[in-house]
């Protein structure tokens, strides 16, 4: 991600309202005001005795938020009404200059510089960096500007922008002098592409001025330390081994992100592993997301290693699915259940895959048609249909998302299918309509600006006659309990989150049964019975969606974005507040934590004694479940990942974006299997039972295995 796409990632998070905090009326009468850029409002809640420096959880003010919306007249109200033209954001470090230069607003760049701003030098390398000669202008005129940001700004403009590079020079811009030799020599086999978790890439180059990393160059400050010219906060540490770099870690302020240098995988498999599997002596049901338990685990399932979807070689059976969906297939006995959600005016709907920082939504506001659909685990034969709902879509959906995003469940006589705002509702297994429940607007987006809605994904459980929703909205959270038998509420349970997409699980262990959730702010687990929270634990990664992992012994809490990307485990029985202090990686409760290497997008899977998470970009990390060890990090390829991994008899399923299936063996060593090809985009997760692997892509259910 770019940095400018970073800025208006972010500011597009504080602008939709997705990162909020404690209610304040008058605040939020503030914030209101200025995202809906009405001068006469800001006045009266300023009047109204608004805190014009009121910051949220994450550091983001008022005035960040118009200096990024750029509206000159709103900006200079909050700076007269004492604004700090200096408050820096806790997540992306931006101040409201940087907020503004990022996105070009120059007449806000002017009015901030002249009410002292001090982040000029940001500013200076925003405008040279798009080669925007007038806001350079404008910076360098009103502002004293460091010598380092100057030269840094002439390095990043282009020999073709001669207008550019001589208001650089008149300003006192100078070239670079050439790196020593000797120095330019030790880099050369630095030079390459580096991969983050996240899925960003860091370039690293060698050129005469010396070592260049993500285009800008660098100066040493210590032993493998270095500083970008003209960059406040920033640095850049570097690991080698044999005189090769091997990985970067980009600091910025407080928070550090970690680049690694990985090696193409190459598939390692021998016949006698990819051999053809028969059929599972006894197959698994797999009755919600992830299957039993949430665990995404079906040994003795005998699910195939390889095949080929363009052929058909390996392929049992494959049914054309309508509509659009990312729900996950779901199975039980001799029935395979899945949803999706039909569009009358775009019938063949598209979905932006990879990794990307556009955070927009889709509004397709033709009529809609939200179906549950049973098929024939053996032929691929759809058994019936059922429509749940008809009409507009109440919220949009994400870019890469759906109006299908949450896995249904059952258990052998009740199917319950989740459409978030178009309802909750529950089939028998011949398709009879047992009960329906309206949960009103399920808004998973904090929207403010219902532009960019990202629609609701969390998937229901059942557990002993109830069906278990976590709701994280954008106002009003809530986790529910729901009787099966008539849809009558069972219990709910108020919760003070921001929008998650995760889904909860069951946890059965010796000492008792609860039911665990992730989320933003907390980690918690809940008496099943009552809805009663026995624990939680702090967590501050402000979009979480995996889902807890479970096992015998811990609970594996994780998330992959900002201002953390925490791995922790929880040990069974927990009670009251378990979060850790700071500078704390265990208590009596948590059995390890770290920081960094939580996932975004995937959930991890707990696989005989290791920890596996895979990153959007396709990195395998492995770590020992009992102590966070990390075992080894090595890139998996295939393009972009959102599906969950899945393992069986020795081998984890990763399944891309793209519709390839890597097969992994478990265990301490790397080793690529097998890669399939679907031909079909991808993000929801297989599910494992009797010799098959149903996979459903864009298009299709598939049944992979032996015929």
């Amino acid at each position: 991600m770019t940095p400018r796409n970073i800025t208006a990632a972010f500011l597009l998070m504080a602008l939709t309202g997705l990162i909020t905090a404690a209610a304040d009326p008058k605040r939020d009468a503030l914030w209101a005001a200025v995202r809906n850029d009405d001068p006469k409002a800001v006045r009266a809640a300023l009047d109204a005795g608004a805190d014009v420096n009121a910051r949220n959880e994450y550091g983001v003010t008022a005035l960040w938020i118009a200096a990024g919306k750029g509206k000159p007249e709103v900006v200079e109200l909050l700076v007269k009404a004492g604004a700090d033209v200096n408050a820096r954001d806790d997540i992306w470090y931006q101040t409201p200059l940087t907020s503004a230069a990022g996105g070009l607003k120059l007449d806000v760049v002017k009015l901030l510089i002249k009410a002292g701003a001090k982040d000029v030098d940001a500013a200076l390398l925003a405008a040279a960096g798009v080669g925007n000669v007038t806001m350079a202008e404008a910076v360098l005129g009103l502002a004293e500007t460091g010598q380092d940001a100057r030269d840094q700004a002439l390095f990043l403009t282009t020999k073709s922008n001669e207008k550019l590079r001589e208001v650089l020079e008149k300003a006192g811009a100078k070239a670079l002098p050439p790196a020593p030799e000797a120095d330019r020599k030790r880099w050369a086999d630095w030079a390459g592409t580096y991969d983050s978790d996240g899925g960003a890439k860091l370039t690293v180059a060698v050129k005469d001025g010396g070592l260049v990393i993500s285009g800008r160059v660098v100066r040493p400050t210590g032993p493998d330390t270095f500083a970008p010219l003209g960059v406040a906060g920033a640095s850049y540490r570097v690991e080698t081994k044999d005189g090769k770099l091997t990985g970067i870690t980009m600091r910025r302020f407080t928070a550090e992100y970690t680049f690694t240098r990985f090696k193409e995988p190459v598939v390692k498999a021998t016949p006698a592993v990819v051999a053809a599997r028969g059929q599972a002596a006894v197959p698994l049901n797999w009755p919600s997301f992830r299957g039993p338990d949430g665990t995404g685990v079906a040994d003795g399932q005998s699910p195939p290693v390889t095949w080929d979807g363009k052929s058909g070689e390996g392929v049992r059976w494959k049914t054309p699915i309508p509509g659009l969906g990312h729900s996950c297939p779901v199975v039980w006995g001799d029935r395979v259940f899945l949803t999706t959600a039909i569009s009358s005016g775009q019938p063949d709907q598209s979905v932006r895959v990879g990794n990307y920082g556009d955070v927009g939504s889709v509004n397709d506001t033709s009529k809609h048609t939200w179906q549950v659909l049973c098929l024939d685990r053996d032929t691929g034969k759809v058994l019936w249909t059922r429509t749940a709902f008809e009409g507009v879509p109440k919220i949009k959906r994400h870019l890469k998302g759906s109006q299908a995003n949450c896995t249904p469940a059952t258990d052998g006589r009740h199917v319950v299918a989740c459409f978030g705002p178009e309802g909750l509702y529950c089939y028998d297994f011949a398709g009879t309509l047992l009960w329906k429940r309206d949960l009103s607007t399920l808004d998973s987006s904090f929207a403010l600006d219902r532009e960019y809605e990202w629609g609701f994904g969390s998937s229901p459980v059942i557990h002993e006659g109830n069906c278990i929703l976590q709701c994280d909205l954008s106002r009003d959270s809530f986790i529910a309990a729901f009787s099966l038998a008539d849809g009558s509420k069972v219990w709910s349970t108020p919760r003070d989150e921001i929008p998650s997409w995760s889904s909860p699980v069951v946890w059965r262990t010796p000492g008792r049964t609860e039911i665990v959730t992730n989320a933003a702010q907390y980690a918690r687990g809940y008496d099943p019975a009552t809805g009663a929270e026995l624990w939680r634990l702090a967590k501050k990664s402000e979009v979480t969606v995996p889902a807890p992992v479970l096992g015998k012994d811990l609970a594996f809490i994780s998330s992959g974005n900002r201002p953390i990307q925490p791995i922790i485990a929880v040990r069974p029985g927990a009670t009251g507040d378990i979060s850790l202090k700071e500078n704390e990686k265990e208590n009596k409760s948590v059995a390890w934590g770290k920081l960094r290497g939580g996932p975004y997008m995937p959930t991890p899977i707990l696989y005989r004694g290791h920890l596996y998470t895979c990153s959007n970009s396709g990195i395998l990390a492995c770590y020992e479940a009992a102590t966070g060890k990390e075992v080894y990090k090595e890139r998996a390829g295939g393009g972009s990942y959102t599906a969950s991994p899945v393992a069986a008899d020795g081998q984890i399923y990763l399944t891309s974006e793209q519709g390839e299936v890597r097969v992994v063996k478990a265990g301490p060593e790397f080793e690529l299997l097998a890669v399939n090809a679907l031909g079909d985009n991808c993000l929801a997760t297989p599910a494992i039972s009797g010799g098959t692997l149903f996979v459903r892509t864009q298009r299709h259910l598939w049944a992979l295995g032996a015929k």
